[in-house]
């Protein structure tokens, strides 16, 4: 039951950060709100290890995958994304972010002994990935030679992500989720800060308001912190497979916020998507397995 209300959690989180990303864009440029969202992460991490004497990872093989993963997670998929939705629309980027469902199912296979890929796997996951695709049916047109190379990038990133999640949940069981998240991030982020130094200028001169603030503050307590925490929590439980679920319900989440808080239009077939969105995770994530004596167990 526990982890069930993490998964449920995860969702409302990661799909509420959008509606905030949407919001502080307004007044931020992309790779700066990423930075100044991540940077302020690794600063209550740190402070957060240091009063609870939580452990950083000692050897020289765990730095090498968090090294790895860290870029992966934050450099490669977060770069990508914020890149990538200048270009498209943010419902075609949610769809191909979906694919890290696909991309995590092929990967368990190689990393994941115990994680196979099954018939109701593949049909669970395209089932997620159709719904998803039928809420932003109207928003998936590529019109130019960018728009395809920003999809490209967004599926770039996806992959990344995959990765990462499928090398933690593999190789990283031994390392507090607080202390990979704080290593991860310190690995991670130069490539973002530098960027967004060079292509976006100096941090003084942007458009600091309260709301940007307040978005800022959002995303990387609730959003960054409590959310990353938790999925790595989570990953040591429950197959990966199911973890990577959460991608194709929080663009679900996202369409109705935003249409109850922004007041957004709530595209017409958002109930079909929903419907199908929700039967592939109950597919996978709640279905209830029957063990070899017979009893059954979530």
């Amino acid at each position: 039951m526990k982890t069930i209300l993490i998964w449920l959690l995860l969702c409302l989180i990661w799909g509420t950060t959008w509606i905030f990303i949407k919001v502080g864009l307004e007044d931020l440029p992309p790779m700066a709100f990423a930075s100044a969202r991540f940077l302020l992460g690794v600063v209550i991490l740190y402070f957060v290890i240091r009063f609870q004497k939580i452990e950083l990872p000692k050897t020289a093989k765990a730095w090498r995958l968090i090294a790895l993963t860290g870029v992966l997670q934050f450099s490669v998929n977060y770069s990508t994304v914020f890149w990538a939705e200048q270009h498209i629309t943010s419902g075609l980027a949610a769809v191909l972010q979906a694919t890290i469902t696909v991309f995590g199912l092929v990967l368990a296979w190689f990393f994941l002994p115990n994680e196979r890929i099954t018939k109701l796997k593949i049909f669970a996951v395209v089932v997620g990935i159709v719904g998803v695709a039928v809420i932003f049916i109207d928003q998936l047109k590529v019109q130019s030679s960018m728009a395809f190379l920003a999809c490209v990038g967004i599926v770039i990133g996806s992959y990344a992500a995959a990765q990462a999640s499928i090398l933690v949940k593999a190789k990283a069981g031994g390392i507090h989720p607080a202390s990979l998240l704080f290593c991860q991030m310190i690995c991670g982020l130069p490539a973002i800060v530098i960027y967004s130094l060079i292509a976006e200028g100096n941090p003084l001169n942007y458009n600091w308001s309260l709301r940007a603030v307040i978005c800022v503050l959002y995303l990387t307590v609730a959003g960054t912190v409590a959310a990353f925490w938790l999925y790595y929590w989570l990953l040591g439980k429950i197959e990966s497979t199911k973890a990577m679920m959460i991608s194709l319900v929080t663009p679900l989440i996202a369409v109705v916020i935003g249409a109850v808080v922004l007041g957004e239009s709530l595209p017409a077939q958002t109930g079909i998507g929903g419907l199908l969105i929700i039967g592939s995770i109950g597919l996978i994530v709640f279905r209830k397995k029957v063990n070899h004596i017979g009893t059954e167990n979530t």
